[in-house]
Protein backbone atom coordinates (compact mmCIF):
# COMPACT_ATOMS: atom_id res chain seq x y z
CA UNK A 1 0.00 0.00 0.00
CA UNK A 2 1.32 3.41 -0.93
CA UNK A 3 2.11 5.76 1.95
CA UNK A 4 2.10 8.87 -0.24
CA UNK A 5 5.77 9.62 0.44
CA UNK A 6 8.80 9.21 -1.80
CA UNK A 7 12.11 7.70 -0.81
CA UNK A 8 15.50 9.42 -1.29
CA UNK A 9 16.23 6.93 -4.08
CA UNK A 10 13.06 7.95 -5.90
CA UNK A 11 13.94 11.62 -5.48
CA UNK A 12 17.46 11.03 -6.81
CA UNK A 13 16.12 9.06 -9.77
CA UNK A 14 13.64 11.84 -10.52
CA UNK A 15 16.36 14.47 -10.35
CA UNK A 16 18.64 12.50 -12.68
CA UNK A 17 15.75 11.90 -15.07
CA UNK A 18 14.89 15.60 -15.14
CA UNK A 19 18.54 16.44 -15.77
CA UNK A 20 18.75 13.98 -18.67
CA UNK A 21 15.55 15.38 -20.17
CA UNK A 22 16.91 18.93 -19.84
CA UNK A 23 20.19 18.03 -21.57
CA UNK A 24 18.34 16.09 -24.30
CA UNK A 25 16.07 19.10 -24.93
CA UNK A 26 19.01 21.47 -25.23
CA UNK A 27 20.93 19.09 -27.50
CA UNK A 28 18.02 18.93 -29.93
CA UNK A 29 19.39 22.10 -31.47
CA UNK A 30 22.22 19.98 -32.94
CA UNK A 31 19.79 17.80 -34.89
CA UNK A 32 19.33 20.27 -37.72
CA UNK A 33 22.74 21.91 -37.62
CA UNK A 34 25.33 20.19 -39.78
CA UNK A 35 28.24 22.32 -38.56
CA UNK A 36 27.31 21.62 -34.96
CA UNK A 37 27.26 17.88 -35.66
CA UNK A 38 30.65 18.10 -37.35
CA UNK A 39 31.99 19.98 -34.35
CA UNK A 40 30.70 17.37 -31.90
CA UNK A 41 32.07 14.50 -33.99
CA UNK A 42 35.49 16.13 -34.34
CA UNK A 43 35.69 16.94 -30.64
CA UNK A 44 34.67 13.37 -29.79
CA UNK A 45 37.50 12.01 -31.94
CA UNK A 46 40.02 14.26 -30.18
CA UNK A 47 38.58 13.20 -26.82
CA UNK A 48 39.00 9.50 -27.60
CA UNK A 49 42.54 10.06 -28.89
CA UNK A 50 43.45 12.10 -25.81
CA UNK A 51 42.10 9.53 -23.35
CA UNK A 52 43.75 6.53 -25.01
CA UNK A 53 46.90 8.27 -26.24
CA UNK A 54 49.22 6.46 -23.85
CA UNK A 55 48.85 3.10 -22.06
CA UNK A 56 46.56 3.45 -19.02
CA UNK A 57 46.60 1.12 -16.04
CA UNK A 58 43.50 0.64 -13.87
CA UNK A 59 45.06 -0.72 -10.70
CA UNK A 60 41.97 -1.95 -8.85
CA UNK A 61 40.95 -3.96 -11.93
CA UNK A 62 44.53 -5.03 -12.66
CA UNK A 63 43.89 -3.94 -16.24
CA UNK A 64 46.15 -2.13 -18.70
CA UNK A 65 44.56 -0.39 -21.67
CA UNK A 66 47.01 -0.13 -24.58
CA UNK A 67 47.72 3.30 -26.01
CA UNK A 68 47.04 4.50 -29.55
CA UNK A 69 50.50 6.00 -30.04
CA UNK A 70 52.69 3.48 -31.92
CA UNK A 71 55.87 4.66 -30.17
CA UNK A 72 56.97 6.50 -27.07
CA UNK A 73 56.83 10.18 -28.17
CA UNK A 74 60.01 10.94 -26.21
CA UNK A 75 61.99 7.90 -27.39
CA UNK A 76 64.99 8.82 -29.53
CA UNK A 77 66.11 7.10 -32.70
CA UNK A 78 62.94 5.09 -33.37
CA UNK A 79 63.60 6.06 -36.99
CA UNK A 80 66.05 7.98 -39.12
CA UNK A 81 66.67 11.67 -38.55
CA UNK A 82 64.07 13.86 -40.34
CA UNK A 83 62.72 10.84 -42.15
CA UNK A 84 59.81 11.64 -44.47
CA UNK A 85 56.45 9.82 -44.04
CA UNK A 86 56.65 6.08 -44.60
CA UNK A 87 54.83 2.88 -43.66
CA UNK A 88 56.88 2.64 -40.47
CA UNK A 89 56.35 6.32 -39.59
CA UNK A 90 53.16 7.66 -41.27
CA UNK A 91 54.00 11.25 -40.31
CA UNK A 92 57.77 10.94 -40.49
CA UNK A 93 60.28 11.62 -37.74
CA UNK A 94 61.83 14.61 -36.00
CA UNK A 95 65.43 15.80 -36.07
CA UNK A 96 66.11 13.36 -33.22
CA UNK A 97 64.41 10.41 -34.90
CA UNK A 98 61.24 10.59 -32.80
CA UNK A 99 57.94 9.52 -34.31
CA UNK A 100 55.83 12.58 -35.24
CA UNK A 101 52.53 10.67 -35.20
CA UNK A 102 53.15 9.55 -31.62
CA UNK A 103 53.93 13.12 -30.60
CA UNK A 104 50.75 14.47 -32.22
CA UNK A 105 48.68 11.83 -30.43
CA UNK A 106 50.38 12.55 -27.08
CA UNK A 107 49.87 16.30 -27.56
CA UNK A 108 46.10 15.78 -27.80
CA UNK A 109 45.88 14.98 -24.10
CA UNK A 110 47.71 18.17 -23.12
CA UNK A 111 45.44 20.22 -25.38
CA UNK A 112 42.30 18.71 -23.85
CA UNK A 113 43.68 19.27 -20.35
CA UNK A 114 44.55 22.92 -20.94
CA UNK A 115 41.35 23.68 -22.83
CA UNK A 116 38.97 22.05 -20.35
CA UNK A 117 40.63 23.22 -17.12
CA UNK A 118 41.31 26.78 -18.25
CA UNK A 119 37.81 27.18 -19.71
CA UNK A 120 36.10 25.72 -16.63
CA UNK A 121 38.05 27.89 -14.19
CA UNK A 122 37.68 31.06 -16.27
CA UNK A 123 33.93 30.59 -16.79
CA UNK A 124 33.46 29.67 -13.12
CA UNK A 125 35.17 32.87 -11.98
CA UNK A 126 33.51 35.03 -14.62
CA UNK A 127 30.03 33.68 -13.89
CA UNK A 128 30.35 34.26 -10.15
CA UNK A 129 31.82 37.73 -10.59
CA UNK A 130 29.03 38.74 -12.97
CA UNK A 131 26.34 37.17 -10.77
CA UNK A 132 27.49 38.80 -7.52
CA UNK A 133 28.19 42.13 -9.19
CA UNK A 134 24.76 42.47 -10.81
CA UNK A 135 22.77 41.05 -7.90
CA UNK A 136 24.15 43.25 -5.13
CA UNK A 137 24.87 46.33 -7.25
CA UNK A 138 26.14 49.48 -5.51
CA UNK A 139 29.72 49.55 -4.37
CA UNK A 140 30.08 45.78 -4.93
CA UNK A 141 29.24 46.25 -8.60
CA UNK A 142 31.58 49.25 -8.89
CA UNK A 143 34.55 47.40 -7.36
CA UNK A 144 34.12 44.19 -9.35
CA UNK A 145 33.52 45.98 -12.66
CA UNK A 146 36.53 48.27 -12.16
CA UNK A 147 38.65 45.17 -11.60
CA UNK A 148 37.18 43.72 -14.79
CA UNK A 149 38.01 46.93 -16.67
CA UNK A 150 41.61 46.72 -15.45
CA UNK A 151 41.88 43.11 -16.64
CA UNK A 152 40.48 44.18 -20.03
CA UNK A 153 43.38 46.62 -20.32
CA UNK A 154 46.03 43.93 -19.72
CA UNK A 155 47.42 42.41 -22.96
CA UNK A 156 47.51 38.64 -22.68
CA UNK A 157 50.83 37.64 -24.22
CA UNK A 158 53.07 40.15 -22.38
CA UNK A 159 51.27 39.41 -19.11
CA UNK A 160 51.52 35.63 -19.58
CA UNK A 161 55.19 35.80 -20.59
CA UNK A 162 56.09 37.83 -17.48
CA UNK A 163 54.03 35.57 -15.20
CA UNK A 164 55.47 32.35 -16.60
CA UNK A 165 58.99 33.80 -16.54
CA UNK A 166 58.60 34.63 -12.84
CA UNK A 167 56.75 31.50 -11.68
CA UNK A 168 58.39 29.03 -14.08
CA UNK A 169 57.52 27.15 -17.26
CA UNK A 170 54.89 24.71 -16.05
CA UNK A 171 51.48 23.72 -17.35
CA UNK A 172 49.85 24.90 -14.11
CA UNK A 173 51.34 28.38 -14.47
CA UNK A 174 50.25 28.56 -18.10
CA UNK A 175 46.69 27.66 -17.12
CA UNK A 176 46.77 30.28 -14.33
CA UNK A 177 47.93 32.94 -16.77
CA UNK A 178 45.12 32.06 -19.20
CA UNK A 179 42.46 32.02 -16.48
CA UNK A 180 43.50 35.39 -15.01
CA UNK A 181 42.67 37.03 -18.35
CA UNK A 182 39.97 34.81 -19.83
CA UNK A 183 37.25 35.32 -17.17
CA UNK A 184 36.62 38.96 -18.04
CA UNK A 185 34.32 38.44 -21.04
CA UNK A 186 32.10 35.96 -19.20
CA UNK A 187 31.78 38.33 -16.23
CA UNK A 188 30.58 41.21 -18.42
CA UNK A 189 27.98 39.16 -20.30
CA UNK A 190 26.63 37.33 -17.23
CA UNK A 191 26.33 40.63 -15.38
CA UNK A 192 24.16 42.11 -18.12
CA UNK A 193 21.89 39.04 -18.07
CA UNK A 194 21.55 38.99 -14.29
CA UNK A 195 20.64 42.69 -14.27
CA UNK A 196 17.57 41.86 -16.34
CA UNK A 197 16.67 38.68 -14.45
CA UNK A 198 16.81 40.15 -10.95
CA UNK A 199 13.93 42.50 -11.82
CA UNK A 200 11.62 39.67 -12.87
CA UNK A 201 8.64 38.44 -10.80
CA UNK A 202 10.15 35.08 -9.82
CA UNK A 203 13.00 36.88 -8.01
CA UNK A 204 10.60 39.26 -6.28
CA UNK A 205 8.50 36.27 -5.21
CA UNK A 206 11.56 34.53 -3.75
CA UNK A 207 12.47 37.69 -1.84
CA UNK A 208 8.91 38.03 -0.57
CA UNK A 209 8.94 34.56 1.02
CA UNK A 210 12.23 35.31 2.75
CA UNK A 211 14.73 33.43 0.55
CA UNK A 212 18.36 34.33 1.27
CA UNK A 213 20.71 36.01 -1.18
CA UNK A 214 22.67 32.84 -1.93
CA UNK A 215 19.49 30.85 -2.59
CA UNK A 216 18.12 33.51 -4.92
CA UNK A 217 21.39 33.84 -6.83
CA UNK A 218 22.27 30.18 -7.24
CA UNK A 219 18.88 28.48 -7.03
CA UNK A 220 16.72 30.89 -9.03
CA UNK A 221 18.87 33.21 -11.18
CA UNK A 222 21.86 31.01 -12.08
CA UNK A 223 19.86 28.28 -13.91
CA UNK A 224 18.44 30.95 -16.20
CA UNK A 225 21.89 32.18 -17.26
CA UNK A 226 23.56 28.76 -17.51
CA UNK A 227 22.99 28.44 -21.30
CA UNK A 228 25.01 31.63 -21.76
CA UNK A 229 27.69 30.24 -19.44
CA UNK A 230 27.94 27.05 -21.52
CA UNK A 231 28.21 29.14 -24.69
CA UNK A 232 31.15 31.13 -23.36
CA UNK A 233 32.72 27.93 -21.99
CA UNK A 234 32.77 26.50 -25.52
CA UNK A 235 34.47 29.58 -26.92
CA UNK A 236 36.85 29.70 -23.93
CA UNK A 237 38.12 26.19 -24.72
CA UNK A 238 39.24 27.28 -28.19
CA UNK A 239 40.77 30.50 -26.91
CA UNK A 240 42.69 28.65 -24.18
CA UNK A 241 44.12 26.17 -26.70
CA UNK A 242 45.30 28.99 -28.96
CA UNK A 243 46.82 30.80 -25.97
CA UNK A 244 48.72 27.72 -24.82
CA UNK A 245 49.98 27.06 -28.34
CA UNK A 246 51.14 30.68 -28.64
CA UNK A 247 53.06 30.54 -25.37
CA UNK A 248 54.61 27.19 -26.25
CA UNK A 249 55.65 28.41 -29.70
CA UNK A 250 57.38 31.38 -28.04
CA UNK A 251 59.36 28.98 -25.86
CA UNK A 252 57.38 29.43 -22.62
CA UNK A 253 55.67 26.04 -22.64
CA UNK A 254 56.13 23.26 -20.13
CA UNK A 255 59.30 21.38 -21.23
CA UNK A 256 58.08 18.24 -19.46
CA UNK A 257 54.78 18.02 -21.37
CA UNK A 258 54.57 17.78 -25.14
CA UNK A 259 51.85 19.90 -26.73
CA UNK A 260 51.08 20.83 -30.32
CA UNK A 261 52.48 24.30 -29.74
CA UNK A 262 55.66 22.80 -28.30
CA UNK A 263 56.02 20.65 -31.43
CA UNK A 264 55.89 23.71 -33.69
CA UNK A 265 58.44 25.42 -31.43
CA UNK A 266 60.74 22.40 -31.75
CA UNK A 267 60.44 22.53 -35.54
CA UNK A 268 61.35 26.22 -35.49
CA UNK A 269 64.36 25.81 -33.18
CA UNK A 270 65.60 22.94 -35.36
CA UNK A 271 65.44 25.22 -38.45
CA UNK A 272 63.36 22.55 -40.18
CA UNK A 273 60.12 24.39 -40.98
CA UNK A 274 60.88 24.53 -44.71
CA UNK A 275 62.50 21.12 -44.85
CA UNK A 276 60.32 18.92 -42.61
CA UNK A 277 56.77 19.85 -43.64
CA UNK A 278 55.51 16.58 -42.13
CA UNK A 279 56.69 17.78 -38.72
CA UNK A 280 55.04 21.21 -38.72
CA UNK A 281 51.78 20.62 -40.59
CA UNK A 282 50.17 17.90 -38.37
CA UNK A 283 50.20 19.89 -35.08
CA UNK A 284 49.13 23.05 -36.92
CA UNK A 285 46.23 21.26 -38.60
CA UNK A 286 45.21 19.66 -35.28
CA UNK A 287 45.10 23.06 -33.58
CA UNK A 288 42.98 24.40 -36.44
CA UNK A 289 40.55 21.45 -36.37
CA UNK A 290 40.20 21.51 -32.59
CA UNK A 291 39.47 25.24 -32.46
CA UNK A 292 37.05 24.93 -35.39
CA UNK A 293 35.18 22.12 -33.65
CA UNK A 294 34.55 24.08 -30.44
CA UNK A 295 33.65 27.15 -32.51
CA UNK A 296 31.04 25.14 -34.43
CA UNK A 297 29.67 23.81 -31.14
CA UNK A 298 29.57 27.32 -29.68
CA UNK A 299 27.83 28.63 -32.79
CA UNK A 300 25.12 25.98 -32.38
CA UNK A 301 24.77 26.61 -28.63
CA UNK A 302 24.24 30.28 -29.44
CA UNK A 303 20.88 29.27 -30.90
CA UNK A 304 19.87 27.97 -27.46
CA UNK A 305 20.73 31.33 -25.91
CA UNK A 306 19.11 33.28 -28.74
CA UNK A 307 16.32 31.19 -30.36
CA UNK A 308 15.64 33.99 -32.85
CA UNK A 309 18.73 32.86 -34.75
CA UNK A 310 16.91 29.66 -35.71
CA UNK A 311 14.06 31.64 -37.23
CA UNK A 312 16.44 33.84 -39.21
CA UNK A 313 18.09 30.91 -41.01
Amino acid sequence: MSTGTTSPIDNAASTIGNGIDYVRTKLEVFEGDRLGQIGLATLFVFLVIGIFARPTTIEFLNLTIPGIAPHDPGERAVGGRLESPSAAHPLGTTDMGRDVLSQVIAGTRVTLLVGSLAAFMAVFIGTNVGLVSAYFGGWVDDVLMRITDIVYGVPFLPFAIVLVAILGNSLVNIIVAIVLILWRSTARVIRSQVLSHKQRPYVESAQAIGAGHLRIMYRHILPNVLPLTFLYAAFAVGWAVIAEASLSFLGFGDPNMLSWGEMIYNVYTANAIREAWWWVFPPGICIMLFVMSVFFIGRTLEEVVNPELRHQE
